[in-house]
């Protein structure tokens, strides 16, 4: 395979590389052997341009790639998993579990992953790797750091100074040439001998080419080297020969320039022409002196730039950006510098804030670069006596962490922003307020984020500030929702309303998605398709990935129930490929379990996998596992499937569970259908029986048809005698039927099958397979498992039956009917089988269902409302029963169908 094809991540290369043959023959040597290989040496010593050099010619021969990491950012340790998964565009689990997920995730790979710059957070990359080498057979790291990550079996390879003619060799192609006389080649070559053959500090010295000549260059070594050679003791040799280099340049730098180079040291992780001024320009520096200096520092290797984006960005290395800060701290400059650092990103985020309202994607490439910065920034602000502007900066970056995977810090620094203004009645706190419930949504959901929501609202309705109220009140909705559908419909519709007044586009868009979204779990898809349809179109024009995947993906399901799961494919491969790029797992997770549960239904198991297990191995071994609505679910239906019941069950629990046993009426009556399912493929029917009754209330207090229709279908499954499973049945076909959830009836048809067949209907059931048949194909939804009637071998027993022309022949005429006409047709051939006129066996399914919550006290209206069909109907159920049951009135009826109930 040519390096060009294998996939890798390398370093740009913006010079050339100069010499180390030795080097990089005896690397290449050491790599062949595998595990792990560590550059160790003094800053400067050329560990980092070896390493990529070294990694560049590797490509052939490591079929997954070359992939690099440059930790030198990398402030918190914690951060460092992270770092390596967003190299490889992969999704990393928070806190402890990260570097196991990682490893699972790479576990069958064969590339090369360099750590570059370890030496600040090594205890953190010591344990990335050990993770690596344990879990990864086929990935060999190769790192490098001041000194060894001390891991078990570790190579290290001292980088040695370069030999005399690599050091004279770098010299000239970084001067641009060699000296024209024979005096200034030997002065060169002396000079490299005396910075020992350090690349950085032979670069440096280089720089200065164009402005002193080599003799010069010479000569102001004496003195600096001299000095820094004998410095304090107990500091190796090495650091003092990088400080004498960088002593040497920052020296040689004009006054100007100097300031500019110590101001720079507050700047994090990489910074604009726009923000240095701001930071920098101030007495005796003004605009025009930042702008010609950085130019100046870049070009005596002091900075780097990359301009390949508009803006160009600029970055010190590692040593150089610490030594920088060092001359900050000596300076007495250091609040000023931090005060400037702080408006300027506060100024910086304000002006960017328009953007959230008319393009989010244009705000978050702009804000998403200064993370480190804005970071900063607020820490010092909320340090500050008044903290104001921290609070202020905080407040506008809650968006930041909502989308970008960092929510639990920008939850530590609101709640320490939130606290600076206990007690407030303000604008501010409101907003900061309201932040909080933001990032709670996607980072520690259910319970936080109601709360703050509810404050905010509170303090925003008293300011009269419509705008924050309706924020307040949609996030509000998001909380509650969660644990009662109708009132977060109600809060979701206000805040819409109130948003259209208030001209927030947002989130009335953002609302009217919300809407939907319990449309769908109420299986009112006429309803849900076009709030849906209309929020996304709303959101994705102002670049607002995050609320408009998830509108997309669970429209994607209605379709899916609907029965076209090729469309349904679709609009969930669309709502992740928008999630996709804001990278975090909550968004990400919940497009790609919908997009799995598609293709496991359509029968296509392996990209069913290929889509969740890049999450799922995020999942295992996290506790607590983070919140991605639906994906356990998800793997449970994958594992079920693929004829895995105890782990699909497993799955389903982790997530009827997530709350600690509290139902969530969007999560545990869907997770508790599918624990029943999974449970009674087990063959544990008691405690598959008590997943469907939890699911049965559950279902029925939330009022979702279709959920409360899979938990029938699984108490008729589980149900001993026929007629009870039959009555069942029916019940889920009608609740199915009635929502337009026609997928769903296809199961429940070959269920009705399998019965029919057993009370001797052989060509009731033949038709019903056959429309089956016909439904299964028209769908692309095939069978997987053989059967889920009570006759697992049905085709041959119905073949056997009736003889051979016979069986096709009612098979041909069940394949006449589509879907609608089929489900028909079972009710009808129901009533043919001989319901009697009279008494408790002539009650329809539907019917016994008015009558069990007519004796449970329940009235007309109540009735209604719990099972989806409207009061006057209701009546007219009644009037029936009482007609069949030859009672007049509730009290009656109670006394007669009670004891019969209980036994049904």
């Amino acid at each position: 395979m040519s390096a060009e094809r294998v996939p890798h991540r390398l370093p740009p290369r913006l010079t050339s590389f100069v010499g180390r043959q030795t080097e990089l023959d005896g690397l290449a040597e050491a790599l062949r052997g595998g595990g792990l290989v560590t550059l160790v040496g003094p800053g400067g010593c050329g560990k980092t341009r070896l390493a990529a050099e070294t990694a560049a010619r590797q490509a052939r021969t490591r079929p997954d790639g070359v992939w690099w990491v440059d930790l030198s950012d990398v402030a918190d340790p914690a951060a460092v998993p992270g770092a390596l998964g967003a190299a490889l565009g992969v999704l990393v689990a928070p806190g402890r579990a990260a570097a196991p997920a990682l490893a699972r995730q790479l576990s069958d790979r064969r590339a090369l992953i360099c750590l570059d710059n370890c030496e600040h957070v090594l205890d953190a990359a010591a344990e990335l790797v050990m993770e690596l080498l344990r879990g990864c057979p086929d990935v060999v790291v190769l790192a490098t750091g001041r000194e060894p990550l001390g891991v078990p079996g570790e190579v290290v390879w001292r980088v040695p100074p370069l030999s005399g003619g690599d050091a004279v060799a770098l010299f000239e192609e970084r001067a641009g040439g060699a000296p024209a006389s024979a005096r200034a080649r030997a002065a060169v070559r002396t000079a490299c001998a005396r910075l020992d053959g350090i690349p950085l500090a032979i670069e440096l010295a280089a720089a200065w080419s164009g402005t002193l000549s080599a003799e010069e260059i010479l000569r102001g070594l004496d003195d600096r080297f001299a000095l820094l050679v004998r410095g304090p003791r107990g500091v190796p040799a090495r650091h003092r020969t990088l400080a004498a280099s960088m002593a040497w340049s920052h020296d040689l730098l004009a006054e100007d320039d100097r300031v500019l180079f110590r101001r720079l040291g507050a700047l994090c992780g990489g910074f604009t022409l726009a923000t240095a001024r701001g930071v920098c320009a101030f007495e005796p520096l003004d605009g025009t002196a930042v702008r010609d200096g950085l130019r100046r520092l870049v070009d005596k290797s002091l900075l780097v730039a990359d301009t390949r984006g508009d803006p160009a960005r600029f970055r010190m290395l590692e040593t150089v950006h610490r030594y920088a800060a060092a001359l900050l701290e000596a300076s007495g400059e250091t609040e000023r510098v931090r005060d400037r650092h702080l408006d300027t990103y506060l100024a910086f985020a304000e002006e960017a804030a328009p953007l959230l309202a008319t393009d989010k994607d244009a705000w978050r490439a702009a804000v998403v670069p200064e993370r480190d910065n804005l970071r900063a920034a607020v820490e010092h602000g909320l340090s500050l006596p008044d903290a104001g502007r921290g609070r202020r900066l905080a407040a506008e970056l809650a968006w930041l962490w909502h989308l970008d995977g960092h929510g639990h810090e920008g939850m530590e620094l609101l709640g320490r922003a939130i606290e600076r203004g206990a007690g407030e009645r303000t604008a501010l706190q409101a907003r900061l307020l309201t932040g909080l419930a933001l990032v709670a949504d996607t980072t520690r959901p259910l319970g936080l984020e109601y709360d703050a929501a509810e404050a905010a609202l509170e303090i925003s309705t008293g300011l009269g500030d419509e705008a924050g109220a309706c924020l307040a009140r949609l996030l509000l909705a998001v909380g509650r929702f969660a644990f009662d559908l109708d009132a977060g419909r109600a809060l979701a519709e206000a805040a819409r309303d109130q948003a259209r007044r208030a001209g927030e586009a947002f989130v009335a868009d953002a609302a009217t998605a919300l809407t939907g979204i319990i449309a769908h779990l109420r299986d009112d898809h006429a309803a849900a398709v076009p709030l849906l349809e209309a929020s996304v179109a709303g959101l994705a024009a102002r670049g607002e990935r995050g609320i408009a995947s998830t509108a997309l993906a669970f429209l994607a399901a209605g379709v899916l129930y609907g029965g076209d799961p090729a469309r349904a494919r679709e609009l969930a491969a669309e709502a992740l490929r928008m999630a996709r790029p804001l990278g975090g797992l909550h968004r990400v997770g919940l497009a790609g379990a919908v997009l799995a549960t598609v293709e496991g239904t359509a029968g296509r198991l392996a990209e069913a996998h290929a889509v969740l297990e890049p999450m799922v191995r995020l999942l295992e071994g996290s506790d607590p596992p983070p919140f991605v609505p639906g994906l356990a679910r998800a793997m449970g239906w994958l594992r079920l499937w693929e004829g895995r019941p105890g782990e699909a069950a497993g799955w389903f629990r982790s997530e009827a569970d997530w709350r600690d046993g509290a139902t969530l009426a969007d999560l545990t009556p869907q997770a508790l259908t599918g624990l029943a399912e999974a449970l009674r493929a087990t063959g544990d029917a008691d405690a598959a029986t008590e997943a469907c009754e939890r699911a049965l209330a559950a279902a029925r207090h939330a009022g979702m048809p279709r959920v409360l229709a899979d938990a029938l279908e699984q108490s008729a499954l589980l149900a001993d005698d026929a007629a009870r499973a039959e009555d069942l049945h029916h019940q889920a076909l009608a609740l199915r039927a009635d929502h337009g959830l026609w997928l769903c009836c296809v199961p429940g048809l070959e269920a009705l099958a399998g019965l029919a067949a057993r009370a001797g209907s052989f060509v009731e059931a033949a038709r019903l397979l056959g429309a089956c048949d016909r439904a299964r194909e028209e769908m692309g939804y095939p069978r997987r498992s053989p059967w889920r009637g009570p006759a697992d071998d049905l085709p041959a027993l119905l073949r056997e039956a009736l003889g051979d022309d016979a069986h096709d022949a009612a098979r041909a005429e069940g394949r006449a009917l589509d879907l609608r006409d089929a489900v028909a047709y079972a009710r009808r051939a129901r009533g043919r089988r001989g319901r009697p006129s009279s008494g408790w066996d002539s009650l329809t399914p539907t019917e016994r269902g008015v009558v069990r919550l007519a004796v449970e006290g329940l009235s007309n209206p109540e009735i209604g409302a719990r099972l989806f069909m409207s009061r006057s109907t209701v009546k007219t159920h009644l009037s029936h029963v009482y007609a069949k049951l030859g009672v007049a009135n509730r009290t009656e009826l109670a006394a007669l169908a009670g004891p019969l109930l209980t036994d049904t």
